[in-house]
């Protein structure tokens, strides 16, 4: 069997550094240009051949099933599981142990992963791997799981969030792997178990035949709303393009559908959703606004992402800033590095820099 018909997307954590976005959604459902993230992991693992994906479920579950519902949307059959305490990433597949065939992908679901899988399967299984781990690089590898290989591709080594100074690579394990079931029985019954942190330095000094490959496509971690900002433009670079819009002078790839425009700007990469509007002689660069978010005249909204539904009063100013749904500013408002939750009203006038307001 050259494919994984099968898939576990993990996705039962509570997402804390992203509060408050997190307080009224779980980190799967943060939106990448008006879908949630963790669509893109699914359609990934759809695109290279799964046809059956066990979707671990904890904090919010409730919205995990509204949200995706049965799977159809992506072409598979979505089976929704549920952890009853926090099991840990290998604890989690552990509990669905007698459900899962030969081989299987186990692949993050709170991170934004538009991914090639499907070359990820062929390299785990021209290699003879138990496990196959998809690497990719980051500026500061100090953030995460670093992965040291030889020059045939199999790990050597692993360092867990090292310091600078321990820093021998900047190849970070981007939490999706295939592996064969004759791995399941190392992992222990009814206890926190992480494959990063104890899985895979176990069988690595067992010495199984653990490999790391690069994966294609666009990968970033969402752990931040920051990240979340980046996230979305990054997409929008990746999938927008040129577009002539009636009442606006674009530049740059844009993701846009069904926008009143006023006599304004907009400078790529930029994602604007449905029935969104920006008023005469407002600059959107670099930015993200979801559907039915409104954007008033003269105001200026750079490198931020405001959620469905924000109303932008007159003449704002907004900056490194990520503001969640039904966020109200009134006029003459400049927020600078400022993360806002639901549902949040400022008054006009007001001046904000690097505040979290729920």
């Amino acid at each position: 069997m050259s494919v994984a018909r099968q898939a576990v997307v993990l996705a039962g954590g509570k997402g804390t550094r992203l509060r408050p976005l997190t307080n009224t959604r779980p980190k799967p459902l943060l939106p990448v240009l008006g879908r949630p993230c963790v669509d893109y992991v699914i359609e990934s693992l759809a695109n290279a051949g799964v046809e059956e994906v066990f979707l671990t479920c904890g904090y919010r579950s409730e919205d995990m099933v509204e949200a995706l519902g049965s799977g159809r949307q992506f072409g598979v059959d979505m089976i929704m599981c549920f952890e009853d305490r926090p099991a840990g990433t290998a604890g989690a597949v552990k509990l669905i142990e007698d459900r899962l065939e030969d081989r299987f992908v186990v692949a993050s679901g709170d991170v934004l992963a538009d991914v090639d899988v499907r070359s990820l399967v062929q390299q785990h299984v021209g290699n003879g791997a138990m496990a196959t781990m998809a690497l990719t690089t980051v500026e500061r590898p100090e953030e995460f799981g670093i992965v040291g290989l030889d020059d045939t591709g199999r790990i050597e080594r692993f360092k867990e969030k090292p310091r600078t100074e321990e820093v021998f690579s900047n190849l970070i394990n981007a939490g999706i792997y295939v592996l064969e079931r004759d791995v399941l029985p190392e992992i222990p019954q009814g206890e926190m178990y992480d494959f990063s942190k104890q899985l895979f330095p176990k069988l690595l000094a067992a010495g199984w035949p653990l490999y790391g490959a690069r994966l294609g496509g666009l990968w970033k971690d969402i752990g931040r709303p920051r990240d979340l900002l980046d996230a979305n433009i990054q997409m929008a670079d990746r999938r927008g393009r040129a577009i002539d819009v009636e009442g606006a002078e674009c530049s740059g790839r844009i993701v846009a559908s069904d926008l009143t425009a006023r006599g304004c700007r907009i400078d790529g990469p930029a994602y604007i959703g449905e029935g969104a509007s920006i008023g005469r002689d407002a600059i959107l660069s670099s930015s993200a606004i979801g559907r039915g978010t409104s954007i008033g005249d003269g105001s200026e909204v750079t490198g931020s992402f405001l959620m469905d539904g924000c109303s932008l009063g007159a003449r704002c100013q907004i900056e490194g800033s990520l503001l969640g749904n039904d966020v109200v500013v009134g006029d003459d408002t400049i927020l600078k590095d400022c993360t806002l939750g639901d549902g949040v009203r400022i008054k006009g006038g007001v001046r904000l820099e690097g505040q979290t307001l729920e």
